[in-house]
């Protein structure tokens, strides 16, 4: 009985920590599936945000079906929202904030590497939960 009534302090202890993951785990599997594992990665990253601002910034399926619709130029617009929404976070809880954050979210979702931006998001999450 113990057991059962220390999960649910730990966890709302430490409710963002399950939004810090592994980076490299993470690639490794989005490439290993030639990229499908990113979609969830993505849907991660969206429902940390939404918990971090306190608001339904993002929506999933939202995100799904206009970045396909748009033959992914929703993707693009999509990358500098989460840019943005980071910096906005980063501010909300006085750390160092990474200003070009946007801008260079598109600038390399545009080159064709939205991954990369995707670890330099998740990697911006993991140091709110961490700091």
């Amino acid at each position: 009985m113990d057991e059962l009534e220390k999960v649910p302090q730990e966890s709302a202890n430490f409710p963002e920590s399950r939004h810090n993951l592994n980076i490299a785990l993470y690639l490794i599997v989005t490439i290993l599936t030639c990229g499908l594992f990113n979609i969830y990665w993505n849907c991660r990253q969206m429902q940390a945000c939404n918990e971090f601002l306190k608001r339904e910034e993002f929506s999933f399926w939202l995100w799904f079906f206009l970045s396909i619709i748009t033959c992914g130029i929703y993707h693009i617009f999509y990358q500098y929202k989460m840019g943005s929404a980071l910096v906005e976070i980063q501010r909300d809880r006085n750390k160092a904030v990474f200003d070009n954050l946007p801008i260079i979210s598109v600038i390399v979702t545009i080159l064709g590497l939205s991954i990369v931006v995707d670890c330099i998001h998740q990697n911006e999450i993991n140091k709110l939960i961490s700091q």
